[in-house]
């Protein structure tokens, strides 16, 4: 029986393997929670699942000949124990199996369709125990419920409004409302705690208050891997659970959490889902060691054995779900070698597209690690060199080239504890600019070496070229200057989070020396330009001053010659009306002509006198005309007498000038008319 009970934790692989074949569900860890739920009952495991997919079980087979179908007909040994007992053993007691696992996959596979009927599948349910300030409950749910659902049942419970309330522990980071649990693959029994920031803490409160400051609090697990004499300082916050240490350190120590074997955990720490925080581990420091366990198929105490297993399938076998999370190769886990079992690249390989790769590579690294990560610049490399060195100088930041390797022990680790940390992703968002490319596939770290010889030289590609796989990733941060770019820092995969941020820190100081350096040249450079441009302008203003002063002369110019032509021309034309009227003019008579004569003496403005004869007849028109010949028009000048002083040019111009009171002789004197 013992080599039975041994032989039966070998098969298990051989049941997952065939539980796929009959299922089709590609997914390892669904696979294994299906088959945990069920004891490793293969038919039983199959009988819930087949239901869900087609509605139909099969119902002619009983466990014991389900089995036989599986193994082939049973061992005389085994005949005689079934004669003895009167049973047949199970199929996971068995020690041998006349058929190969494929014989059995097909034996279920093809289960006589007549032989089925309709059964429903019972829902998977999970436990969750709650921590709010100093109370905590415990749920249980369907997987098939919302965290939006949890939530409710806990605003009952601690009299929180949902609004308000904050639940963390999930191992995939934050979640919505709406998140199904069942899409969160989680193990059985889970542990989750209730933030209320908005919620100011009574004096009731200050256990929980104690609670949530350990949380915050960052603990260092000094971790000796005693096959390999080697030791590990890790920080942890508070929040992280002991599942995820163990899942941290099998990437650095390659040995799986369902194969770890720990000394130093305190006793308190009886549930992998506990936070460190409730652990009772020592702050701020704790010893731990880890190896190896001894494979059970060597074990001489297979009663250990059976429980030892049994004891890895309650509380470690979720291990399993999240594997791919840290790096744990499933292949590895079950002796596979399959390759669709791994988890996809970071990066196509070959992609002709540098924006697509890096678009690739953000999602994958969002999907492995969670949303909280620095801002990858999406673009060529020779872009993110432009974004960062060549704009203003106030505006310019640090490169930092983050170079990813799938193949090293560290990759995991590092982005999960240093790219993923919040104050590295706050420091590098707000003074970098962060370039990733991922060199697992040959054909793309060729790439980034083309890349890197052209933009930085052969000698930050030929420093590329020592680095082995295991010193990866790596975090370049490179400065621009301004002849040349500066690699200021190569941060290897094996450190810490309070070395890097010390390191970026240091890379900021040198940059930001020599950025106001270039701040004050700019200035220097603008406050220049910025003179030759005022003087510019104010060379341009005096000649468009100049411009407009020579057009204003010239139109004044041109109106004074314009205003002398009318002039001239209105002189011109007086003149003509002048000339003709001196000659329309009666000759002026003789005293001794015998006829009566009118002797008028006229004064005009400018003081001197005009003397003429006229004839007593004459009319008045006459003498009006006589006036304007000499250039005083009876338009604008009026003649008037001395006394009494009348004006003429008022008169009747036809009436004579004896009419008119001007005889024999009369003074007259000419006045411009107003």
């Amino acid at each position: 029986m013992a080599s039975e009970s041994g032989d039966s934790n070998m098969d298990r692989e051989m049941i997952l393997a065939d539980f796929q074949a009959c299922t089709g569900i590609d997914n390892i860890a669904e696979a294994i929670t299906l088959l945990e739920l069920n004891n490793w009952d293969l038919v039983a495991a199959i009988n819930g699942v087949i239901p869900q997919e087609n509605g139909i079980l099969q119902s002619n087979f009983t466990s014991e000949s389900s089995q036989v179908s599986m193994y082939g007909p049973p061992s005389q040994s085994e005949a005689a124990d079934a004669a003895a007992g009167g049973t047949v053993p199970p199929a996971s007691s068995s020690s041998t199996s006349s058929s190969p696992p494929s014989s059995s996959s097909s034996a279920f596979c093809s289960i006589n369709p007549t032989s089925r009927h309709i059964v429903e599948r019972q829902p998977r349910m999970l436990n969750f125990r709650v921590e709010y300030r100093q109370r905590s409950v415990e749920l249980v749910l369907e997987e098939g419920s919302t965290v939006g659902e949890i939530k409710q049942i806990l605003e009952t419970e601690f009299g929180v409004p949902v609004s308000k309330m904050q639940l963390k522990g999930w191992k995939s980071g934050d979640v919505s409302d709406t998140t199904l649990l069942r899409s969160l693959h989680l193990p059985k029994n889970n542990s989750l705690y209730v933030l209320t920031p908005d919620i100011a803490p009574t004096a009731s409160t200050s256990k929980s208050s104690a609670l949530q400051e350990t949380l915050n609090q960052n603990f260092l697990l000094v971790i000796s891997h005693r096959e390999a004499q080697k030791d590990y300082n890790l920080n942890f916050p508070g929040s992280r659970t002991i599942q995820e240490v163990k899942r941290n350190v099998s990437d650095l120590t390659n040995i799986p959490v369902r194969h770890q074997q720990w000394e130093g955990w305190p006793a308190s720490a009886s549930d992998d889902s506990m936070t460190l925080a409730v652990s009772g581990i020592s702050f701020p420091s704790h010893h731990l060691s880890v190896c190896r366990r001894s494979s059970p198929a060597n074990t001489q105490e297979p009663t250990e054995e059976c429980a030892d297993i049994h004891m890895i399938s309650d509380s470690e076998g979720d291990d399993f779900e999240d594997a791919s999370e840290f790096g744990v190769d499933d292949s590895e886990m079950f002796g596979m070698g399959s390759s669709s079992c791994r988890k996809s690249p970071m990066m196509p390989e070959n992609s002709e597209n540098e924006a697509n790769a890096l678009l690739h590579f953000t999602a994958e690294f969002t999907s492995r690690y969670g949303e909280t990560h620095p801002m990858f610049f999406i673009g060529s490399l020779e872009a993110a060199s432009q974004e960062a060195f060549y704009g203003k100088a106030r505006d310019r930041k640090l490169l930092a080239i983050y170079l990813h390797n799938d193949d090293s022990v560290l990759v995991n680790v590092f982005c999960s504890q240093m790219m993923c940390a919040d104050s590295i992703v706050s420091y590098l968002s707000q003074n970098f600019i962060t370039w990733a490319w991922d060199i697992t596939k040959e054909a793309n770290k060729a790439r980034l070496l083309t890349m890197c010889t052209r933009h930085f030289g052969s000698v930050v590609t030929q420093t590329i070229r020592t680095y082995k796989t295991d010193q990866f990733p790596l975090l370049f941060v490179v400065m621009g200057k301004r002849t040349s770019n500066e690699v200021l820092h190569v941060i290897q995969g094996n450190t810490t989070v309070d070395e890097l941020m010390m390191r970026l820190m240091g890379a900021m100081e040198i940059f930001t020396a020599q950025q106001q350096e270039d701040i004050k040249d700019e200035d220097e450079r603008e406050a220049r330009e910025m003179v030759k441009r005022e003087q510019d302008e104010a060379y341009r203003l005096s000649l468009e001053a100049d411009r407009k002063k020579r057009e204003a002369q010239e139109r004044e110019e041109a109106e004074q010659v314009r205003l002398e032509q009318m002039r001239k021309e209105q002189e011109e034309e007086k003149e003509a009306i002048r000339l003709s009227l001196e000659q329309t003019l009666p000759p002026e008579p003789d005293e001794e002509s015998g006829e009566l004569i009118s002797k008028l003496r006229i004064r005009t403005p400018s003081g001197e006198f005009l003397e003429r004869r006229f004839l007593g007849s004459c009319k008045l028109q006459v003498l009006f005309d006589f006036v304007a010949s000499k250039g005083y028009p009876f338009e604008e000048f009026k003649l008037l007498t001395t006394f009494p002083r009348r004006n003429i040019t008022q008169l009747d111009p036809g009436s004579t000038l004896l009419e008119a009171k001007l005889f024999p002789q009369e003074t007259l004197f000419l006045e411009a008319k107003e």
